[in-house]
């Protein structure tokens, strides 16, 4: 299993490569940054300094989408990078909550996704690209370059194309129940389509807190920090209970129960611990999107992960013990489980 440490690009920009720079000293691969304008710094810029920094972490969005830049922009920037320091991007894409929210706009629809992973992947590797009536390519790519699309889905629609289309597959909670439910879709569609499901890479992203113990203190402590993250997937849970009804077949009912009390989200707040609108995510939730507790449970739950097709976990390391987090998986966890 590949472990990613994934960050917002709050500044100063220097602190987000220095903790990238951690990671990879204690056995991460992927660094990941959040992608939305209006609420952080640039990431291609910081991706920039911290592929100069490292010499093995690959970096990437969690995630970027079809609206806040061109698909040729979004190609070509990753593209650059990969010229520069070798093949060690990826491009996370997804519809576009925070950065088109705060924006003014609405999330993309999966139709318009499917096209922009086309698009960026084609030009990222040199080949041509149909821009809605004009084909362009990249005079400058050189041989051998490539560029890998993960896509972010929850819903069956998105899960569908994930499978189908993406060479990756994003899925942002770490619940082990849900976890098989959605890898199996990816799976399944991916199949039907005619291609090696194991083509298909399986990232878990979400919070992770160690404690020093199982002390209801330090639990619950470390829950405060992460209830952030039910929050952030309710926003995407609501969406889908606003298309297919709260009791619809077609959603797991363990992803919907508990929005009901969701009354509104401000993303000044967005993916930050001590979210005021993260009060109706219940201990239950983050103990099962998450993993918090001391690092026997991480392994634990991350070896479940594993078994169940997961490549990769990428630790969202937005609280108090960042340092502490990153530290602590390099010790007791990482080893344990990438075996």
């Amino acid at each position: 299993m590949d472990f990613g440490l994934v960050l917002q690009t709050d500044p100063p920009a220097s602190r987000v490569v220095s903790l990238m720079k951690r990671a990879e000293r204690n056995g991460f691969t992927y660094g990941w940054t959040f992608d939305s304008a209006v609420l952080w710094q640039e990431p291609f810029v910081i991706y920039s300094q911290i592929l100069a920094h490292t010499t093995r972490l690959k970096v990437g969005s969690m995630v970027t989408n079809p609206g806040t830049r061109t698909w040729e922009v979004t190609a070509s920037a990753f593209a650059t990078l990969n010229d520069m320091f070798g093949n060690r991007t990826v491009c996370g894409i997804g519809r576009g909550d925070s950065a088109m929210r705060v924006a003014g706009r609405r999330p993309h629809t999966l139709a318009r996704i499917s096209e922009a992973m086309k698009v960026i992947r084609a030009l990222g590797r040199g080949e041509e690209a149909d821009l809605g009536g004009t084909v362009i390519r990249f005079p400058w790519i050189a041989p051998g370059a490539e560029l890998p699309v993960w896509m972010a889905a929850y819903g069956p629609k998105a899960l569908k194309t994930a499978g189908e289309e993406a060479d990756g597959f994003i899925l942002q909670l770490a619940d082990p129940y849900l976890t098989e439910y959605m890898v199996k879709a990816v799976k399944d569609a991916a199949v039907a389509a005619g291609r090696d499901p194991s083509e298909v890479t399986v990232c878990v992203a979400a919070p992770a807190y160690v404690t020093e113990d199982d002390s209801p203190g330090a639990l619950a402590h470390a829950r405060e920090q992460c209830r952030w993250f039910g929050g952030m997937v309710g926003n995407h849970v609501a969406d889908l209970v606003a298309r297919y009804g709260e009791h619809s077949a077609r959603i797991p009912g363990e992803l919907t129960a508990y929005v009901k009390a969701r009354q509104g989200y401000d993303y000044a707040h967005h993916g930050r611990s001590g979210n005021p609108d993260t009060r109706f995510v219940p201990d239950e939730i983050v103990d099962r999107f998450c993993v918090v507790g001391p690092a026997e449970r991480h392994i634990e739950k991350l070896t479940a992960l594993r078994e169940l097709g997961v490549d990769q976990f990428a630790v969202y390391d937005m609280h108090d013990a960042q340092e502490a987090t990153i530290d602590a998986y390099g010790a007791e966890v990482i080893p344990a489980v990438d075996v």
